[in-house]
């Protein structure tokens, strides 16, 4: 997914006069006078003026303020946003058609645009996930970065992966992934009515409570599924799990769950 490719020229265009502007203001490149020249710059030499502006936000509002360019407001108002960046080490985790998934500190999960190219064409899915340094930045309702991912040499093991996952997953049950970082244009998701299974519970948790046998497994199994019934009807009643009653269920829940390994445990010794 990238932005629309004129979107994608309009991007490039407004940070190269940003970034020229950056460079007039501290003078890393003298010889270099109009944006189209800086913006001809291998990106090495772009780098000083780049990092700048991100260790010095306040040249953003230097920038709108004087419009050196003359730029119409609306795409003042694009640049002006910028200062509400992201600046960070991201888990490059997954492509999607929406957008590419970044996993940011405080387990943050972005949804990300590429500007021209589309990301999956720059980091393939078989590299991912990877580690690197990202600006991440507003445009238009969406989320791109500044045009440069500096990555990491980092191989990660089967714990970072499950974790990451877990992340994401966790985001997207509770519709947490961050898809823009301009509040108005948040859509007010609508609430969905959860399906009432609670008839159905009740009616498990009576059909559970009667069942009885003379196999140990068998009745350490009934047990947990008793304690999860109960769990998921405690729920659906909608009253709702915290503090002690939430630690008392998981107390029970893990000792039932610890017989029924230990019935398992021992029948697997008589095996051998």
């Amino acid at each position: 997914m990238t932005l629309q490719p004129q979107d994608g020229a309009l991007f490039f265009q407004l940070m190269w006069k940003l970034q020229h502007h950056v460079n007039q203001k501290l003078g890393f490149h003298k010889g270099v006078s109009t944006f189209e020249e800086y913006a001809s710059l291998p990106t090495k030499k772009k780098l000083q003026a780049r990092d700048a502006l991100w260790e010095h936000p306040e040249l953003i509002d230097s920038f709108v303020n004087e419009n050196p360019n003359n730029l119409p407001d609306e795409e003042l108002e694009i640049v002006r946003r910028w200062k509400g960046f992201v600046k960070g080490s991201f888990f490059i985790f997954r492509h999607l058609k929406k957008g590419t998934i970044f996993i940011g500190e405080k387990d943050g999960v972005y949804s990300v645009h590429g500007i021209l190219d589309p990301l999956d064409e720059l980091i393939p899915s078989y590299a991912l996930p990877q580690m690197a340094q990202a600006i991440l930045l507003p445009f238009k309702g969406q989320i791109t970065y500044d045009g440069l991912l500096s990555g990491y040499n980092v191989h990660f093991g089967g714990g970072i992966r499950s974790n990451l996952n877990h992340t994401y997953m966790t985001a997207k049950t509770r519709d947490r992934i961050i898809s823009t970082l301009e509040p108005e244009y948040e859509e007010a998701k609508p609430i969905k009515p959860k399906k009432n299974i609670l008839p159905h519970l009740q009616e498990l948790a009576a059909s559970a409570e009667k069942l009885k046998s003379d196999s140990a497994l068998q009745n350490a199994a009934l047990n947990l599924t008793r304690t999860a019934i109960a769990l998921a009807i405690c729920d659906a009643e909608g009253d709702g799990l915290q503090g002690d009653d939430l630690s008392e269920k998981t107390k029970k829940i893990r000792r039932d769950f610890n017989k029924l390994l230990k019935v398992l445990d021992s029948l697997d010794a008589d095996w051998e």
